[in-house]
């Protein structure tokens, strides 16, 4: 769940990606245009979409897949922006440590052997996040990694926090088990905290004020679910709170009960609305929110001449490990779109390469393998 992969392990790896950034680093220019209606968020893209210029973000050292290509567009109306984003994964990724059901009867959760804690990279989720600079000026020019810090004892990954104190930034984080099936994203910030494993084990990573929403299905002992619904069997692989139901064992051995009760937030966290849908090797996401919030954990998009610094990051059925870019990217808002002409279909935009990314994937791919290695030899 901490938007941050480092390990100690990989750490030449991750100065090679550094480097690799400056002169090949996926940093661009989104562009949002103003249109005269907002979206449906559904994660069917319509017509109005083709109004927005595509900007290409290259990401790589991740688990599982390692790399992917993710596609943004960004539309925006008098009070709110929207987004579009597309990124492929050959795995859609929802079986989140269900509980499955033994032939003795007794039920228990899957997990990933070779989690040491807080690093599971075998049943879990597909995620997308995205964060936003508030007022950290490395940010402006280290991006995502001006707030990622490896070292602290006895964790296999690494914190986030901003440098100093007062620096904040925005953390959008979609889980696409629990907050997809809502219609959000879990609206988060980062704050200049330090690790501590007992006051702070999430160092400056923190949820914005606001109902959770999702929570474990667990019973008092730890031994079975607690709910179950009308839709289970597994999959889904989540249960929405407003339809769960007492738990009543009446399953076959092997039959998986969803591990997660899904519900809408409130208050801050509720800011992002969200919807993704996978088909054919692609995640297609729309989201948007305010323009302007009001709300002291979050970017504010009032001045429509400033760059807004942002990265992006992808989990594939990964918690902590993603694939990162190695820039900073900026959205910056342009006039009224022109309008064109509808067609009598829209397709959904696919992730697709820029001009110069088959040299620059092939070096993302050599090094995605390097970090994996040695992920691999420090397990052993």
């Amino acid at each position: 769940m901490k938007i941050c992969n480092f390990n100690k392990s990989i750490v030449v790896g991750l100065l090679i990606w550094l480097s690799l950034g400056i002169v090949f680093g996926s940093a661009g220019t989104l562009t949002s245009v103003k249109v005269a209606a907002a979206p449906v968020i559904d994660g069917t893209p319509e017509a109005l979409w083709n109004q927005a210029t595509a900007m290409t973000v290259n990401v790589a050292g991740g688990a599982n897949t390692g790399s992917h290509v993710v596609t943004l567009k960004s539309i925006y109306t008098d009070d709110s922006v929207y987004f579009l984003a597309a990124w492929n994964d050959p795995t859609e990724s929802l079986r989140r440590e269900p509980w499955v059901k033994q032939a003795n009867n007794t039920w228990m959760q899957l997990k990933d052997p070779d989690d040491k804690g807080g690093d599971n990279n075998m049943y879990y989720e597909d995620k997308f996040a995205q964060i936003w600079n508030i007022n950290s000026p490395g940010f402006d020019t280290s991006g995502c990694f001006s707030t990622c810090h490896a070292g602290e004892t006895g964790k296999a990954y690494g914190n986030k926090y901003t440098a100093n104190p007062g620096e904040m930034a925005d953390i959008w984080h979609a889980k696409l088990v629990r907050t997809n099936p809502s219609g959000y994203i879990d609206d988060q910030y980062v704050d200049s905290t330090r690790y501590n494993k007992d006051n702070a084990p999430d160092a400056g990573r923190k949820s914005d004020p606001g109902l959770v929403p999702y929570y474990t299905n667990i019973n008092a002992a730890g031994t079975a679910p607690n709910f179950t619904s009308a839709d289970q069997p597994a999959p889904p692989y989540w249960i929405i709170d407003a339809g769960k139901q007492p738990f009543m064992d009446t399953y076959m051995a092997n039959d998986e009960i969803a591990a997660i009760i899904a519900r809408p937030p409130d208050g801050d966290r509720a800011d992002i609305m969200a919807r993704a849908v996978y088909a054919d090797g692609t995640w297609t996401m729309e989201y948007g929110r305010k323009l302007t919030t009001g709300s002291q954990y979050d970017v504010q998009f009032q001045d429509m001449n400033k760059e807004y610094s942002f990265g992006t990051a992808i989990f594939d059925g990964a918690q902590v490990r993603h694939s990162f870019e190695t820039g900073v990217s900026k959205l910056v808002f342009a006039a009224q779109a022109t309008p064109i002409s509808t067609p009598t279909s829209t397709s959904t935009p696919g992730p697709t390469a820029t001009a110069e990314a088959p040299a620059f994937e092939a070096i993302l791919a050599i090094s995605a393998l390097f970090a994996a290695v040695l992920i691999k030899i420090k397990r052993r």
